[in-house]
């Protein structure tokens, strides 16, 4: 455990949430999501 001047100093970073599937996120037709379809 860290003291307390550590975590003034340097506060704990936060996780950075990683998605399971990157390729799908720049893609959303690929992920079934189509908010909109035009006809």
């Amino acid at each position: 455990m860290a003291t307390i001047n550590q975590l003034v100093r340097k506060p704990r970073a936060r996780k950075v949430a990683k998605s399971n599937v990157p390729a799908l996120e720049a893609c959303p037709q690929k992920r079934g999501v189509c908010t909109r379809v035009y006809t």
